[in-house]
């Protein structure tokens, strides 16, 4: 079993629904994240731990580690912390929205994505001009190296 998924202790419950708690090192392993970051995150709201231990140690659940994850996946697009606690907060109402508010919630999203798909085809765009840069480099070296 792979050891981000092996039980290594104990496991705590804070609900029957809460399922498995993990300390915050366990889940920036899990999440791909530095436990400063996960500390950040919680600093600005954007991530709580949904228990601590006797001894004051943050306790994550799996869709803590969801949440961290929509985080991760959202900084390199560039949203500030305040755009990114605004899509967690349409992520959160959306599941038990009442039907009135469930169509701006959805519009919501919806510029989220837009915006998402948006910075994605600008990040290609770089990506494609620094492969360009590289492979002139390439080039040159390969020019001026070669035996003549």
């Amino acid at each position: 079993m792979p050891d981000a998924l092996r039980d290594t202790g104990p496991q705590h419950s804070c609900g029957p629904a809460a399922g498995r708690l993990m300390q915050i090192g366990e889940a920036a392993d899990r999440v791909g994240l530095s436990i400063r970051t996960i500390r950040h995150y919680e600093d600005a709201g954007l991530i709580v731990p949904s228990a601590r231990s006797e001894g004051g140690f943050r306790l994550y659940t799996e869709p803590d580690l969801d949440r961290l994850a929509v985080v991760k996946r959202m900084k390199p697009l560039g949203f500030t912390l305040d755009e990114m606690r605004d899509l967690l907060g349409v992520l959160d109402a959306l599941p038990t929205a009442d039907p009135d508010d469930r169509p701006a919630l959805l519009d919501r999203l919806g510029m989220f994505h837009t915006v998402a798909t948006a910075r994605v085809t600008a990040l290609r765009e770089q990506l494609a001009a620094a492969t360009g840069f590289a492979d002139t480099l390439r080039h040159q070296l390969d020019q001026h190296t070669s035996p003549r």
